[in-house]
């Protein structure tokens, strides 16, 4: 298949994606491992070399279209010269797999330039548009897979996939502020709870419905055990006390078994990130 360039553009017409350039590629050939690749977790923080994937990503409802059909470019009219500046992302079609990147209006340069090939020459200013090394995604058509680094960054090419990313709702909140373990004080409330904790509640509450009693006994004793200096825990009560944001990181980490002792030093510590190991 003939690689392309296309561009998505911002506008109100029925049509928004057009051809820029044919016969050749924009990106390096991405290669990954697939497996290696980390199923999205908003509270995983990804080493330099990895990436994120969702499976299946024809079946999701934030699928672009475009990835559900054979690609042809001749459903494709060629982008005209005025409309350049309105360009919202590119995606490049390298083979069988697409490459996006998202545009901001940074990446528009408009300078004078000096060039140096046989001879120096003063080239004129002209728009240029700028090509990040890597991609902000690529969906591997043969594997339904797409990868990508930071969902904020593509979210808004794959329109709805920030449900992925999504907080704790208000009501959520506080069915998880007023579980059985948890005793608030210092008037903290549902209102003082920040960003990064509502999205850490998320994934905790999921970790919550597959625990059996025996399992929540056990995980209030393990953090306990790991936190005994920085959370108070009434032993006879089975509770918590949570009186700042701080404590309540603390009890979600806990709860998504985030701490561990290393083997040799015998040093406690809290994983940043956890990555399961089959």
């Amino acid at each position: 298949m003939m690689d392309h360039i296309l561009a998505h553009i911002k506008t109100r017409a029925k049509k928004r994606t057009f051809k820029l350039v044919s016969e050749q590629s924009l990106f390096d050939t991405v290669k990954v491992d697939l497996n290696a690749c980390i199923p999205y977790d908003p509270d995983h923080n990804l080493d330099e070399d990895s990436w994120f994937k969702i499976e299946d990503f024809s079946k999701q409802a934030y699928c672009l279209d475009l990835l559900k059909k054979e690609f042809d470019s001749k459903d494709y009219d060629d982008l005209a010269k005025g409309d350049f500046s309105k360009t919202a992302y590119l995606f490049a079609v390298q083979g069988d797999d697409f490459y996006f990147q998202k545009i901001t209006p940074s990446l528009f340069v408009k300078r004078k330039t000096l060039v140096f090939g046989e001879t120096a020459e003063l080239e004129k200013s002209q728009t240029r548009l700028v090509i990040n090394a890597l991609p902000d995604a690529v969906y591997f058509k043969a594997a339904d897979t797409l990868i990508f680094k930071n969902l904020a960054t593509i979210s808004s090419i794959f329109k709805g996939i920030d449900e992925l990313y999504k907080e704790a709702t208000k009501e959520e909140v506080e069915q998880f502020l007023d579980e059985s373990f948890i005793e608030l004080s210092n008037n903290y409330s549902v209102e003082k709870v920040s960003k990064p904790n509502r999205k850490r509640i998320g994934l905790a509450m999921k970790t919550l419905d597959g625990m059996s009693v025996d399992d929540k006994t056990n995980m209030l004793e393990y953090i306990d055990g790991y936190c005994e200096q920085k959370l108070k825990f009434d032993q006879q009560n089975q509770k918590f006390e949570i009186s700042t944001d701080e404590d309540l990181k603390l009890l979600v980490y806990g709860i998504e078994q985030r701490f561990y002792t290393t083997p040799f030093g015998k040093e406690r510590r809290i994983a940043n990130s956890v990555q399961a190991i089959n």
